[in-house]
């Protein structure tokens, strides 16, 4: 049985205009999913785009990536989905140029089981960020890496799924497993689903490798896979120790452009335009 999911959206026209919730997901680890949260993010609020990031990986290193505490946080998303706290208590300004953030901690891994015994356990996330979608241009959701709860929550309060998939050789491992997630969750809880594209991470045009595996990516996902790459970059792998994302903690690094550049695509292919 299909749970009732009405969706109201008028991007650039008439009507009531909400923020587009993108859930950046990938059961696979270190395929460079926070990093693209984090700075993707920073990307489209230099843009001029009002961006909520909302951390939902128990590991909270995109509230990190952000220079927030997560030790710190009071109030954090584990609150917001367990119904102890409400949205203006949790949502933190950044100190980066119109991003904000719903910070996560290590009590959110607790949520998974907690979760179970809750009524309507899959729409926690969305009925607690709703109002986000009034205040917000875009809500970039970066999921833990795994199919449990907490990232069903994450699928069935997002209108796309951004999957970030490395250049290496066990890209498409576990892809399919993802992609029969999504399906399950569009057929059961939120029919309106559909993928945003696909983000090629850790991209180096010198290795064969690399070749092969943007050809057998693209041959899967066809356009949604984006022109932008992301390479390789030290400022990328550097910049969360500061607490910073890459665009500033060294603004010409090509980790840096390249999430800008990426930024600008997913606006061309949502119809929007930057604000500067």
């Amino acid at each position: 049985m299909i749970t009732d999911f009405v969706e109201i959206r008028a991007r650039g026209g008439g009507g009531v205009s909400l923020g587009k919730t993108i859930a950046i997901a990938n059961q696979k680890g270190g395929v460079g999913k926070t990093t693209t949260a984090v700075n993707l993010a920073a990307s489209l609020g230099e843009l001029g785009k009002r961006v909520l990031l909302v951390d939902i990986d128990p590991q909270g290193n995109a509230t990190s990536g952000l220079g927030v505490n997560k030790r710190a946080s009071e109030q954090t998303t584990y609150e917001l989905m367990t119904g102890d706290a409400a949205f203006d208590q949790v949502v933190v300004h950044s100190a980066f140029k119109n991003v904000d953030l719903l910070p996560s901690s290590i009590q959110l891994a607790g949520a998974e089981i907690e979760l179970v015994e809750m009524a309507d356990r899959q729409n926690r996330l969305k009925k607690t960020i709703a109002e986000g979608k009034e205040r917000y241009d875009y809500l970039l959701i970066d999921s833990p890496p795994s199919l449990g709860l907490i990232t069903l929550n994450g699928l069935v309060a997002a209108d796309t799924i951004l999957i970030p998939i490395q250049c290496e050789y066990y890209a498409l491992e576990g892809l399919s497993q993802l992609m029969n997630t999504v399906r399950q969750v569009k057929r059961l809880y939120n029919p309106l689903l559909e993928v945003e594209g696909v983000v090629l991470t850790m991209y180096d045009s010198r290795l064969n490798l690399t070749v092969q595996v943007v050809e057998e990516v693209k041959r899967y996902f066809g356009a949604k896979v984006y022109a932008t790459a992301v390479p390789r970059n030290v400022g990328l792998s550097e910049a969360p120790s500061f607490g910073q994302p890459a665009l500033y903690y060294d603004r010409g690094s090509r980790g840096a452009k390249s999430y800008l550049e990426l930024a600008e695509e997913l606006l061309r292919r949502n119809g929007d335009k930057a604000v500067i």
